[in-house]
């Protein structure tokens, strides 16, 4: 009787077993940042990111000082010299572009970091607690929903000769935090009985642990969308304010640039005065839609679902936009 032996294993092999497994954490990074990964999002960060990066380097980007006077260039379309062309008293238009980015930025960022703190304070507090702290909280935010936020603005900002942006901020965000919270609210009452809120709570833990480590990395989705909505109705509202004159033109922003072009009758003449700012507005405001775009497809299953089929039969090269399904007949059917 032979004897038959097993083919022995490989020195790859012996030596893929014998490492040691690392933990994978990348996968678990990138379900953090899910939200962040179709195509609308990435291309709103990537907008946002080169408005950033203007803000933040507006004195080695912009090539004149913003209030600097040339008068021998009044009104002066774009040129080598002025790239943007120039205003009523020869200031450089893009140079004004450039460091209005800054006091938009911060005001919208601002804004937003102040209302959502306190959507979610109020928001998952009132959804949490029951009984009358719940519906105090609950009052108190339908009051804030509606009192009108443009009146208000214009009403504290009189009160100043030049009211400081953090001051702008604040009433921006005081007026903008109630439908965060709203929403928060319904969202944490619908989690408060999940199983395993339940059992942090049969186990004994605080009131601050359960609501920061077992509810607040589920609502992470919805924070994030009610920042970014807030932003972009922060970074309106002083736009408007500012055009409209509410605001010095010493907070120099797009909007101050679009309230002196249409003072001194740059409509319809003189585009390159009043376009760029334009512009500038319409691409911020596109690229914090974008990434909302992207977070209510994280946020709702069926958008999400919806997209991960289409980039999957993008891929395949299918199209989406048939209506007609065929329907393959086996050998044995009728015809």
């Amino acid at each position: 009787m032979s004897l038959t032996t097993a083919p022995a294993a490989s020195s790859t092999d012996d030596a893929l077993a014998s490492e040691p497994q690392r933990p994978r954490r990348v996968p678990a990074i990138g379900k953090s940042f899910a939200m962040f990964r179709n195509g609308k999002s990435l291309t709103g960060l990537a907008i946002l990111g080169v408005f950033v990066v203007i803000a933040v380097f507006a004195p080695l980007i912009a090539p004149y000082d913003p209030l600097e006077k040339d008068f021998t260039a009044l009104r002066q379309g774009p040129s080598a010299a002025h790239w943007l062309g120039t205003t009523h008293m020869g200031e450089d238009v893009f140079s004004q572009v450039v460091y209005g980015t800054r006091g938009v930025l911060v005001v919208g960022f601002l804004a937003g970091i102040i209302a959502t703190f306190v959507a979610v304070l109020v928001g998952v507090a009132a959804g949490y607690w029951s009984g009358w702290k719940s519906e105090s909280l609950s009052a108190l935010t339908n009051v804030f929903l509606v009192i009108p936020g443009l009146p208000l603005i214009i009403i504290v900002a009189s009160q100043y000769e030049d009211p400081p942006l953090i001051l702008v901020a604040g009433v921006l965000a005081i007026t903008g935090w109630a439908w965060g919270a709203r929403v928060l609210r319904a969202q944490t009452m619908s989690l408060r009985n999940r199983d395993f809120v339940q059992a942090a709570k049969a186990n004994g833990e605080k009131l601050w642990r359960i609501i920061a480590v077992e509810m607040l990395p589920n609502l992470t989705a919805i924070i994030a969308s009610s920042f970014v909505g807030t932003v972009t109705a922060a970074v309106l509202g002083l736009t408007t304010l500012a055009f409209i004159g509410v605001i010095p033109i010493t907070n120099l922003n797009w909007g101050t640039i679009l309230f002196w072009a249409q003072q001194n009758g740059a409509f319809p003449d003189y585009w390159w005065w009043y376009v760029p700012a334009g512009l500038c507005i319409a691409l911020l405001g596109m690229a914090l839609s974008l990434i909302n775009f992207g977070i209510d497809e994280y946020v709702n299953p069926r958008l999400r679902s919806a997209g991960e089929r289409a980039r999957a039969m993008r891929k395949k090269g299918l199209a989406m936009d048939g209506g007609v399904t065929e329907v393959r007949v086996g050998q044995g059917s009728a015809p």
